[in-house]
C-alpha cells in the first residue's frame, strides 16, 4: 500500500488511530489497487477531535489576525515547495492526471491559504456608528469550532478552501474528507502544524456517511461547511437547522453554457471542453448543458468532435495524459448508464460513449462523450451525471435560451460566449446562477466568490465574502451620559 499514512486521523497535532472504526480502503482509480487502508472515526474519535479544536480555538482566536495570517502564508509556502509530492498524492487519491493536479490542486489550495493569510489583518474590521452623544461599534468575531465536509473531486483544494477562511477568522476546524479521497487532508494538517498553527486548530478525521451526522449534531460545533451532492446537502442542512448551526452548502449543478452565433467558435469549443472534460467531468460547476445557436451548430459540433477525439487518455502519472479515470467503478457504471439513457431517449451520439481501449482493465475509465440533438426533457439534460458527458442543445433566440437555461432546480453556474458584450451582460443578469462566466468557463481564482443559488446551495467560498460566513457581528452600544428612565 504505497500511500499508507501513519494513522487514519490527525488530532491535536499528531496522528491518531482507532482500529475499532470501519475499514476504509483507499483505491487508486487508474488500476483498482488499494493504496492505503484507514479506519472511520468512532464516536470517541469525533469527541476527541472536537474537544481538541474547542480548546485550541480559544488560544488561536486570542492571537492577532496578523499573526494568524502569517502562519497561513507560511503553510502556503510549504505547499508550493512540496507541490510535486502533493500533486502525486492527489493523483493517487483521485486518479486525475498529474498534468492537471500539478497546476490545479495543491497550488489552488496554497492560493487560498495565502489569500486569507494576507487579508486576515484588514478584512475582519468592524465599524464605528455615531449616535449623537452616544456611539456604537461592531466587530467580527469567530464562530468557534467549524466542521468542513469535503468531496472527492478536489480533496486538497476543498480542504484549503474551507480551512483558510475559517482559520483566518479565528475559528478552529475539524475536517472530514470524502472516504474515497482520504489522504491529502492529512498532509495539509501536518503542514499547518509545521507552519506554526497551535495543535488542535485544524484536525482531520476519516469517515463515511455515519460520521457526518456525529459531527453535524455535536453540541460543540458552531458551523458546518459541506461540498457535496444535493441529497447530502439536504440531509446536512436539515440536521444543522435542528441545532440552529451556521451552514454553507456548495452542492451540485446542471449548468447552462450558451454559445451565440457571433461567438469565437474555437474559444467556445475550448470553454465547453473545459466545462465538461476537465477532471474527467467530475466538477460541480461544469456547463453540461451546452446551448448552441442553430446557425453555427454544425460548425461547432464538427470542431468539438475533432478536438475531443484527440484527448489523450491513459496513465495519470504520465505527464502526457490529459484525462484519467473516474473516481470509482460505481461512478463509472453510473456514467455509462446515463450514456445508455441518452441513446435510448433519442440523443445523437457524436463521439465517445464507451470504455476506451488501451487502458487498465481495472481502471475506471470512460471515453469523453458528446451528445447532440438533446432536448430539455431528456434525462441527460435534467440530471447531474458527474462524468465526461456533454449535452449539446439547439436554440433560436436569446429569450428562448434564457427561459430554457433557467428551467432547472439547480443554480450553481452558467456561461455565455458572444462577441456582443452588451448581450453578454444582459443575459448573465437574467440567468439564475451564483457564479457566471463571459467568454470563458470554470475559472475560479480565490479572489472571487464561488457558490450557487436554488438547489445548488447557499453561502459563498473564496474572496473576502467567505469570511462573513465564518464570523458573526457583535454590536456594542456605548452610552456617554447618565441613564434617564421614566420610573
Amino acid at each position: 500500500m504505497r500511500a499508507q499514512p501513519k494513522a487514519s486521523h490527525f488530532i491535536d497535532g499528531e496522528y491518531v488511530e482507532d482500529t475499532a472504526g470501519t475499514v476504509i480502503d483507499s483505491v487508486y482509480p487508474a488500476t483498482g489497487e488499494v493504496i492505503a487502508r484507514l479506519h472511520a472515526a468512532t464516536p470517541a474519535i469525533v469527541d476527541k477531535a472536537v474537544a481538541s479544536a474547542k480548546r485550541a480555538q480559544t488560544e488561536w482566536a486570542a492571537m492577532s489576525p496578523t499573526a494568524r495570517g502569517r502562519i497561513l502564508k507560511r503553510a502556503a509556502d510549504i505547499m508550493r515547495a512540496r507541490n510535486r509530492e502533493l500533486s502525486e498524492l492527489e493523483t493517487l487519491d483521485t486518479g486525475k492526471p498529474i498534468q492537471e493536479t500539478i497546476v490545479a490542486d495543491p497550488t489552488s489550495g496554497a492560493d487560498s491559504l495565502e489569500f486569507f493569510g494576507g487579508i486576515a489583518a484588514t478584512a475582519l474590521n468592524g465599524s464605528h456608528i455615531p449616535l449623537g452623544g452616544d456611539w456604537a461599534y461592531t466587530k467580527r468575531v469567530p464562530l468557534g469550532v467549524c466542521v468542513g465536509i469535503g468531496a472527492w473531486n478536489y480533496p486538497q483544494q476543498i480542504c484549503c478552501w474551507k480551512a483558510a477562511p475559517a482559520l483566518a477568522a479565528g475559528n478552529a476546524m475539524v475536517f472530514k474528507p470524502s472516504e474515497m479521497t482520504p489522504l491529502g487532508a492529512l498532509k495539509i494538517a501536518e503542514i499547518l502544524i509545521e507552519a506554526g498553527a497551535p495543535k488542535g486548530v485544524f484536525n482531520v478525521i476519516q469517515g463515511d456517511r455515519e460520521t457526518g451526522p456525529l459531527l453535524v449534531e455535536h453540541p460543540d460545533v458552531a458551523k458546518v461547511s459541506l461540498t457535496g451532492s444535493v441529497p447530502t446537502g439536504r440531509k446536512v442542512a436539515a440536521a444543522a437547522a435542528g441545532h440552529l448551526k451556521h451552514v454553507t452548502m456548495e452542492l451540485g449543478g446542471k449548468s447552462p453554457l450558451i454559445v451565440f452565433d457571433d461567438a469565437d467558435i474555437d474559444s467556445a469549443v475550448g470553454g465547453a471542453m473545459l466545462g465538461n472534460f476537465y477532471s474527467t467531468g467530475q466538477v460541480c460547476s461544469n456547463g453540461t448543458r451546452v446551448f448552441v445557436q442553430k446557425r453555427i451548430k454544425d460548425q461547432f459540433l464538427s470542431r468539438l468532435k475533432a478536438r475531443t477525439e484527440t484527448i489523450v487518455i491513459g496513465d495519470p502519472m504520465d505527464e502526457a495524459t490529459q484525462m484519467g479515470p473516474l473516481i470509482s467503478r460505481a461512478q463509472r457504471e453510473k456514467v455509462l448508464s446515463y450514456i445508455e439513457k441518452g441513446k435510448a431517449e433519442g440523443a445523437t451520439l457524436v463521439t465517445g460513449g464507451g470504455i476506451p481501449n488501451d487502458v487498465s482493465g481495472e481502471g475506471c475509465y470512460v471515453q469523453p462523450t458528446v451528445f447532440a440533438d438533446v432536448t430539455d426533457g431528456m434525462t441527460i439534460a435534467r440530471e447531474e451525471i458527474f462524468g465526461p458527458v456533454m449535452c449539446v442543445l439547439d436554440f433560436d433566440d436569446e429569450a428562448e435560451v434564457i427561459t430554457r437555461a433557467n428551467a432547472t432546480e439547480f443554480g450553481l453556474s452558467a456561461g455565455v460566449f458572444t462577441a456582443d458584450l452588451s448581450r453578454a451582460h444582459r443575459v448573465v443578469d437574467r440567468l439564475q446562477a451564483g457564479t457566471l462566466w463571459i467568454n470563458t468557463y470554470n475559472l475560479c481564482p480565490v479572489e472571487i466568490p464561488f457558490g450557487g443559488s436554488k438547489q445548488s446551495g447557499f453561502g459563498r467560498e473564496n474572496s473576502a465574502a467567505a469570511l462573513e460566513h465564518y464570523t458573526e457581528l457583535k454590536t456594542v452600544y456605548v452610552g456617554m451620559g447618565k441613564v434617564e428612565a421614566p420610573y
